[in-house]
């Protein structure tokens, strides 16, 4: 009898996930539509091109959503359980509070496991595709960035002047054996070309370590200068916004590539980061079930049900902009990224751990 119980809970909530995540797919295709319809209307594409990238963007949005997802699905199964007395006849059979509490928070925190292993694979394909099959339409040709097995390189025009850098990125604020061609662009005429075994890049004006310059239109006079600067459009901050968002990562890739993505240039705080960020979203799945049991079960009133629902939604939107505010504080440096990712998820455990002790004993 307890198997086919757990069962009817297990698969009633998982239906109810899959409702919910149905409904956020919809809501996230038309939305996001509009967005790729508002992008491509210059090119004469039709809708096929749109409807398509939204296909390959949404899985990932969802994924992000996630937890919100699992809160409203949580809430959303117990008030009907608790609607239609199935949790009265659940208490019947001696199960307790805490135990359907538990029962549904593990099935939670298994859910996410599956998305991070199983997942994450298939939307990191489909995202790279979203971001390849945009930059073919991209306006701005004129300032590119891409980084590959030979390191970093860079094509900005300055004043009619091609630049073109190639460069290997190193830890905080440096970029190392670096080598620079200026072309005219007018005439594709080489004007000079700079060689540097480091740069401080934290500033959009570049301060060269030692350069070696050869002035082509000088019968190639080479200078030497010990604080060479340059002026780009590109810094450290606006480098690392390349390696912030890993979607076209997944867990598994991270893991098993872990030092030839560091080898490419991505920064190490970045993709520990991420690390723990899939780490944690089953957890935080756990959390966010306890979180709408606590607003939910509290009360056997079915009065009060929109009284819950309302305030666990606020309650949601906090802990979204608590979640915000924790990576800002980690991007700024004011605590360690990896306390950003963490930070929401302990507060959420301790209010979770309060109001389950007061669950139990009704």
């Amino acid at each position: 009898m307890n198997k086919i119980i757990n069962n009817y809970l297990i698969f009633g909530f998982l239906k109810t996930i899959f409702n919910v995540i149905l409904v956020f797919i919809c809501l996230g295709v038309i939305l996001n539509l509009f967005e790729e319809i508002e992008f491509f209307k210059k090119f004469d594409l039709g809708l096929s091109l749109p409807i398509l990238l939204t296909i390959m963007y949404i899985p990932n949005l969802v994924i992000k959503l996630l937890p919100f997802i699992i809160f409203i699905s949580a809430m959303w199964y117990l008030i009907s359980i608790k609607t239609n007395k199935d949790l009265l006849s659940l208490k019947v059979f001696g199960f307790s509070n805490l135990k359907i509490i538990a029962m549904l928070s593990l099935t939670a925190f298994l859910f996410g496991a599956i998305i991070i292993i199983v997942v994450t694979p298939v939307t990191s394909l489909m995202v790279k595709f979203y971001e390849q099959t945009k930059s073919k339409y991209s306006r701005d040709i004129d300032h590119l960035f891409s980084v590959n097995k030979n390191g970093l390189w860079i094509k900005e025009i300055n004043d009619n002047v091609l630049r073109i850098t190639s460069a290997k990125l190193s830890s905080d604020n440096f970029i190392n054996d670096i080598t620079i061609y200026e072309i005219n662009k007018n005439n594709n005429k080489l004007l000079r070309r700079i060689e540097s075994e480091k740069a401080d890049i934290s500033q959009n004006q570049w301060v060269f370590k030692k350069a070696t310059i050869y002035d082509l239109n000088k019968e190639n006079e080479i200078i030497f200068e010990e604080n060479f600067k340059l002026n780009s459009m590109y810094n450290v901050d606006k480098l690392n916004t390349f390696y912030r968002n890993l979607d076209t990562i997944s867990f598994i890739q991270l893991i098993n590539e872990y030092d030839l993505l560091l080898d490419r240039g991505y920064n190490k705080e970045v993709l520990n980061e991420q690390i723990n960020i899939f780490f944690a979203l089953p957890v935080f799945l756990f959390l966010m079930v306890i979180l709408a049991s606590i607003f939910t079960m509290g009360n056997i009133n079915k009065s009060q049900n929109l009284y819950y629902v309302f305030i666990s939604i606020i309650t949601c939107v906090i802990i979204y902009y608590f979640k915000d505010l924790s990576i800002a504080m980690g991007q700024t440096n004011r605590i360690s990224l990896m306390m950003s990712v963490w930070m929401p998820i302990l507060a959420i455990g301790l209010f979770c751990t309060i109001g389950i002790l007061q669950i139990n004993e009704k």
